[in-house]
């Protein structure tokens, strides 16, 4: 486990990615690392990710208890997934625009359309629609999450795991690429899962980009 310092300067450099790369906006978005021991380093709510300094990140307990400040009101839905996972180092939770646009339309993402992502994602499924900020995030995930690192979450974007912060981020890359291709696969072919006025905004947002 790299030191706290190290893992502080990391977390702060992928908010940073995380809103250059158009992934979150404004305040969107959370992050959590698993310390030693049964403490987490996670970012505060209601700030900008890609805005944040070293000390603004917060420690906190298995329960998101901590000194000083407030911690992501996602918290119960990183809580959640460290219980159920405790081979999992991090997790990042973000609203990338493709990936989101197919969680709004209630479709999963199929990982087989890629030869990079078959093996890697065969599937990215999609949690039940739940109240951000609530113990209802935390249960939509229950079915998904022992099996899989990726998931969409119903009009609320999607949320990754991994060994640490970079593959949890790179993970969530790789599904937003994937929703990508997936959509303009299927516009190629002539046929699109996606309603015209959903479609149109996401093509006429991401390309005026």
């Amino acid at each position: 486990m790299p030191n706290l310092v190290v893992l502080r300067r990391n977390m702060v450099e992928i908010g940073k990615l995380l809103e250059s790369k158009s992934l979150i906006v404004a305040a969107e978005g959370n992050m959590s690392v698993r310390l030693s021991g049964h403490g987490f380093l996670v970012t505060p709510a209601g700030r900008c990710k890609g805005d944040l300094k070293v000390q603004d990140l917060l420690e906190v307990d298995l329960q998101g208890r901590c000194s000083r400040g407030r911690p992501t009101s996602e918290w119960p839905l990183h809580q959640e997934i460290y219980q159920l996972r405790p081979d999992i180092q991090a997790i990042c939770h973000a609203h990338p625009p493709w990936a989101t646009a197919f969680a709004s339309a209630g479709r999963d993402l199929d990982g087989q359309l890629l030869t990079e992502t078959a093996q890697l994602l065969p599937r990215v499924p999609l949690a039940a629609r739940s109240l951000p900020g609530t113990s209802e995030v935390a249960r939509s995930i229950q079915p998904h999450i022992t099996a899989h690192d990726a998931i969409l979450m119903a009009n609320h974007g999607a949320v990754t795991v991994g060994r640490d912060l970079q593959s949890a981020y790179e993970l969530l890359q790789t599904v937003e690429r994937l929703a990508q291709v997936t959509l303009l696969s299927e516009m190629a072919a002539g046929s699109c899962g996606l309603n015209q006025e959903m479609l149109k905004k996401l093509v006429t947002g991401y390309f005026s980009d």
